[in-house]
């Protein structure tokens, strides 16, 4: 069984960094997407980036493109998400996902497994 488990959130200030992980764990197939998604308070569930974890090939939204990067250390195995210049509009749950096969659509149907999230707040 494929678990998630976010780390690294946390509260700064405007234009503050915070990098989140991802520890992944029961995948067995050969390449899976994996993203980054946030849910903000009253607000639908977004996708923030994914990577392809057999290519490396990497989508960032647009939202958010710039400030934020996403990466992997070996394979599905741990995911990280680096945020930079941080907004108060960045405040939000963020979720780790995965599913099998190379990345489509960031979409959040598309996503089978789903870590339990992790806070990030940004001040102004």
């Amino acid at each position: 069984q494929v678990k998630l488990v976010e780390s690294g959130g946390g509260s700064v200030q405007a234009g503050g960094s915070l990098r989140l992980s991802c520890a992944a764990s029961g995948y067995t197939g050969r390449s899976a997407c994996m993203g980054w998604f946030r849910q903000g308070a009253g607000k639908e569930r977004e996708g923030v980036a994914q990577i392809t974890t057999s290519s490396g090939y990497t989508y960032v939204a647009d939202s958010v493109k710039g400030r934020f990067t996403i990466s992997q250390h070996n394979q599905m195995n741990t995911l990280y998400l680096q945020m930079n210049s941080l907004k108060p509009e960045d405040t939000a749950m963020y979720y780790c996902a995965a599913y099998s096969g190379p990345c489509g659509d960031l979409l959040r149907r598309n996503f089978r497994y789903w870590g339990q999230g992790t806070q990030v707040t940004v001040s102004s």
